[in-house]
């Protein structure tokens, strides 16, 4: 188990104890066995989605405050008249190394197959780079692309994006200032095919299947779309996401809940 999970755990055990349940009174509204419970608040069990939507509405919280290790909690429950609060937990995330050539290849690879539609702008590169990431991510728990994602207003944004690019100019691809619908836009077209021997077949398929559901979408759909996503729920204004985050996805971003019919 992982950090996060640990940091799940704790979190579940404090609003256990502040709200006054046992163990075998949170275990039984949850459903589920004492042991099971024990487990989850040692970081030996990961919290699944119907779990962490079941403690939700036990806590009387909302499942991205739940998942929010980094904010402070007012606990509020029917039969208790007064709140109690919970002291702020510190989240720790490793960052992991880029692969600068994946992120690359990855990225002409999206342009070649959709970068000449009207909608492709930066704003939607960067959301199609993020669920291709997170996917990746929550389907084989390993890093893809690993590019680092901050939560702004207009949604994940891979920080490493623009000096990349930089990289890339003018002999990878072109930069291009447009407008879509009155808007200002800036545009990415490819000089050249992808480096398949770079991206195997999974990650083409992943990519594929992002592209399939998602780059049809305008800016505003696509940022509203990220925007219910739980790692990007889960995080404050301005600060890294968690690729731990994933495996506490629901429909319809989880790509491993009904056989990974779901993107």
């Amino acid at each position: 188990m992982t950090l996060f999970d640990k940091k799940v755990g704790a979190r579940v055990k404090g609003l256990r104890i502040k709200t006054g349940l046992s163990q075998q009174e949170l275990a039984n509204k949850m459903k589920i066995s004492r042991v099971s419970l024990s487990q989850i608040e040692n970081g030996e069990r990961k919290v699944c989605a119907q779990e962490i939507t079941e403690l939700s509405k036990i806590f009387n919280i909302s499942t991205d405050m739940l998942l929010n290790l980094e904010k402070d909690i007012v606990v509020k429950l029917e039969e208790s008249n007064i709140p109690n609060q919970i002291k702020k937990e510190e989240m720790r995330i490793r960052v992991p190394q880029k692969n600068l050539g994946k992120f690359k290849e990855a990225l002409l690879y999206i342009l070649n197959k959709v970068g000449s539609k009207p909608n492709i702008g930066e704003t939607v590169i960067y959301k199609l780079l993020y669920f291709i990431d997170f996917n990746f991510y929550e389907k084989y728990e390993e890093q893809f692309i690993g590019a680092t994602y901050i939560k702004n207003h207009y949604g994940p944004t891979p920080k490493e994006f623009h000096k990349i690019i930089e990289t890339m100019e003018n002999r990878d691809l072109i930069k291009v200032k447009d407008t879509f619908f009155r808007y200002p836009q800036t545009k990415y077209l490819p000089k050249r095919a992808a480096d398949l021997t770079k991206l195997n077949a999974i990650e083409t398929n992943i990519i594929d299947d992002v592209l399939k559901k998602l780059s049809d979408m305008t800016a505003s759909q696509i940022s509203d779309y990220s925007h219910n996503d739980v790692p990007w729920l889960t995080t404050e204004d301005g600060q890294r996401i968690d690729y731990e985050k994933v495996f506490y996805r629901t429909q319809p971003y989880s790509v491993r809940i009904d056989s990974g019919k779901n993107i």
